[in-house]
Parts: structure tokens; C-alpha cells; sequence
């Protein structure tokens, strides 16, 4: 009885948050969070929404959405679904100097400059896309500030996509004080979706990162060497924000996909809920990111983290079969196994990541500009190599060759 009493209906949900423009959504006290103020200057009072719970972000202290919005599009042109995750509580919002061709931080810039108090509630994110030395950060930092009409940013990542724990130098660290110290940021991390596991135990051990994105969703979280890393950032005081929550969009195309989307259909919430459910049951985890370009999916998401019912062990155990019996269409993001079967073309992993925007998250221009970026030298290679060692050593069993070939041909 407890459970239903919290449950909330998904269609009843999205029916009221549909209306919500024309009219107040009233919510118990006890069930939902104090709703902050109205977001937007100039306006009468917005209707109270209820308000997306938070997590403390590591030893930082500060508290965070355990919902956040990852702005990887052109935000210029969507002003509304900004407007609509403030109105919800998600106040994170993630971007990088490289997103949507810089489109997504000037797209925050035009919301900040047409709503200047809300600049105080958010917790804006941004990353050092492709920069190598403090040189190239500090250049990408200053033009990050102006696009998005900001004195600070509160979180940066100045390795974007850390693949390496050999990229978190003496430098970096240096670089990342005098950043604070001149209050252009406030807290200092990075970014990964590839050897995660080694670059988070990394991390653990160094005492001046607060906090990572690491790729982490039912898939992932199998992983024993992934559990290790992951406990040892949380008894360090490293906060942690899970990535790629998804691990796939929630697309039907097989008869295991339509037995996921059934079961959890039945138990009244979408496999992507439950996605998002069984990544915010681990509280070493602050917040899970996740790109919400409409407002449909932010309506869905913020659903799956209002409704307090928690996944059954029944639940559990379906997502952990469906991942065991999929295993064989999701890379696990391991590119250190595929560097040292395939020399001669180390980004395999990126290769595989880049084919995922594009037939999963349907971001074929990023796909195909990230595709651009590889060495002329690698990419002309990739269709001429063996690739049966790597296949063999996979974890994962994936058809690398057929994977790459397809990759080449809509990403070339």
C-alpha cells in the first residue's frame, strides 16, 4: 500500500505536466520537495511544480539535481525546454565548448541574458573539448564564460572524454588551482566513457578532483572492476554523475527489447525509467545526466525520479538478463583491450561510440563531426584490418568488422 500511495501514474503524470502551462499541479508536501520560485524575469508567477530531490556532490557539499540535462544541441533555438527543466528542479545543466558546434553554450548564454537572476540556481557544467595543454584550457575557459554571459562556471571538466590517467598531470592540477583561485570555477573534474574503471581509481588517489561523469548504467554497473573504482571515488569524497544512463535509447527492434518494455509497462513506468531507477539506487551517485531534447522526454524523466517506488528485485534481475543477453550490441567503452590487438588504429572505441549517436540517439551530425576528427592516416585503415583478435579478446562479443564497416559507411 505504501508503494502506491507514492507511485506516480505515468499517464495521469504526463497528462497533468502536458497542462501545466494552462494551469497549477498541485502535489503533496510530503511527496514532492519545495518548489523554488518562478525562473523567469518579467513574467507573472509560474504554476509550482514539484521539484526534482538532490544528492550532495561529493565533499564539496553542494547539493545538485539528481536529474540534470545534458545540452549536446543547439540551444538557441530551444529556449522552452530550458525554461521547462528549471521549472522541474533541473538546474544541472551540462554542456561543452564543443557541443553543437558551440551552439549549446551560446544557447545558455541567450537564456542567462534574457533571465539574469536565474543565473543564482543554476549549476552549469561545461568540459574542455580537444584541449591538450593549460594553454588551450584556459582559452577555451575565458570563451565558455563569455558564451554563456557568466563570471564562473561551478563544475569543469578540463579533460574531456579522459581516457588515460596519465592525462591528469601536475599540470592539469596547477592549472585547475589558479582557476579557482581566480573564481572562474568552483569545482574541478573530468569526463570519461572509456577505461573508466582505471581512470576513476585513478582519480581516487590524487585529492584534487571533486568530482567525474563517468559512463554508468545497468549494463556498466556489472563490472566488479567498475564497483571497485566506483566505491573507491566515493570514499575519497569524489563526487560522481552517471553518463550514457541509457545505454541505448529505449528503442524496440528485438523480441528481448519488446519483453523489457513489457515488463516494466506492467509495473507502470517505461524501460527508460527504469534505466534511470536503477542507476539513482546507487547513492554513491549524485545525479544522473542525460540529454532531454524535447520536452516529452524531460517530462518522462522527471517522472521516473519523482515517483519514489523503487525497483523490485524482480526488476532488478530482468534488466540484469536483458544486459547479459544484449551484451554482444553495446561497447563497454574497454579501449585499452582493442588498442593492444589493434595498434595500428586505437580508436576503435570511439568508433563505436560515434555509430551509437547515430543509430541509437538519432545525432547524426555529431556522429558524423566526430567521425571527421580521426587521423585521415587511422580512418583510411579501418575497413583493410583484421579484426578477429580484437573480436576474440571483446568482453563484450562484439562484431567489431561489421560494426566498423557500418560505421565507415554512414559516418565517412
Amino acid at each position: 500500500m505504501k508503494n502506491k500511495k507514492n507511485k506516480i501514474n505515468r499517464r495521469d503524470f504526463l497528462k497533468t505536466a502536458g497542462a501545466a502551462g494552462l494551469g497549477s499541479i498541485f502535489v503533496s508536501a510530503k511527496t514532492f520537495a519545495e518548489p523554488n520560485d518562478s525562473n523567469t524575469a518579467g513574467q507573472s508567477a509560474e504554476p509550482e511544480f514539484p521539484q526534482v530531490p538532490k544528492r550532495k556532490l561529493g565533499k564539496t557539499g553542494v547539493e545538485v539535481p539528481s536529474l540534470s540535462t545534458g545540452i549536446m544541441y543547439n540551444a538557441i533555438d530551444k529556449q522552452l525546454i530550458l525554461r521547462k527543466a528549471l521549472q522541474w528542479g533541473v538546474s544541472y545543466w551540462d554542456t561543452a565548448y564543443g557541443y553543437a558546434g558551440g551552439n549549446s553554450e551560446v544557447g545558455i548564454g541567450k537564456y542567462i541574458s534574457a533571465n539574469p537572476d536565474v543565473r543564482k540556481k543554476l549549476f552549469i557544467v561545461t568540459k574542455a573539448s580537444g584541449a591538450k595543454t593549460s594553454a588551450e584550457r584556459e582559452k577555451l575557459l575565458l570563451s565558455s564564460l563569455e558564451r554563456m554571459n557568466t563570471d564562473y562556471i561551478d563544475l569543469y571538466y578540463g579533460v574531456h572524454g579522459c581516457n588515460d590517467p596519465a592525462q591528469l598531470t601536475d599540470e592539469l592540477k596547477l592549472w585547475a588551482e589558479n582557476a579557482k583561485k581566480r573564481k572562474l570555477i568552483r569545482f574541478f573534474g573530468f569526463s570519461t566513457h572509456t577505461n573508466m574503471a582505471k581512470c576513476l581509481t585513478a582519480a581516487a588517489k590524487l585529492g584534487w578532483i571533486d568530482a567525474i561523469m563517468t559512463s554508468y548504467n545497468f549494463r556498466l554497473m556489472q563490472g566488479p572492476e567498475m564497483q571497485a573504482a566506483v566505491e573507491a571515488c566515493h570514499k575519497a569524497g569524489v563526487g560522481l554523475i552517471a553518463m550514457k544512463v541509457m545505454a541505448k535509447l529505449q528503442q524496440i527492434e528485438t523480441e528481448k527489447d519488446k519483453k523489457l518494455a513489457d515488463h516494466f509497462l506492467k509495473s507502470g513506468f517505461t524501460q527508460g525509467q527504469a534505466k534511470i531507477k536503477a542507476v539513482l539506487a546507487d547513492k554513491r551517485f549524485c545525479s544522473a545526466c542525460i540529454s532531454m531534447q524535447n520536452i516529452a522526454t524531460l517530462t518522462e524523466n522527471v517522472a521516473a525520479v519523482l515517483d519514489k517506488t523503487k525497483l523490485s528485485r524482480l526488476d532488478s534481475q530482468v534488466l540484469d538478463e536483458y544486459a547479459q543477453a544484449t551484451c554482444s550490441g553495446y561497447c563497454a567503452g574497454c579501449s585499452d583491450i582493442c588498442n593492444r590487438q589493434l595498434p595500428a588504429a586505437p580508436y576503435i572505441s570511439e568508433v563505436m561510440r560515434y555509430l551509437m549517436y547515430y543509430n541509437s540517439y538519432g545525432d547524426k551530425d555529431r556522429a558524423r563531426e566526430l567521425f571527421s576528427q580521426i587521423p585521415s592516416q587511422v580512418k583510411n585503415k579501418l575497413t583493410c584490418l583484421d579484426y578477429s583478435s580484437a573480436e576474440a579478446s571483446c568482453p563484450q562479443r562484439l562484431p567489431i568488422a561489421k560494426l566498423v564497416a557500418e560505421a565507415v559507411g554512414k559516418l565517412a
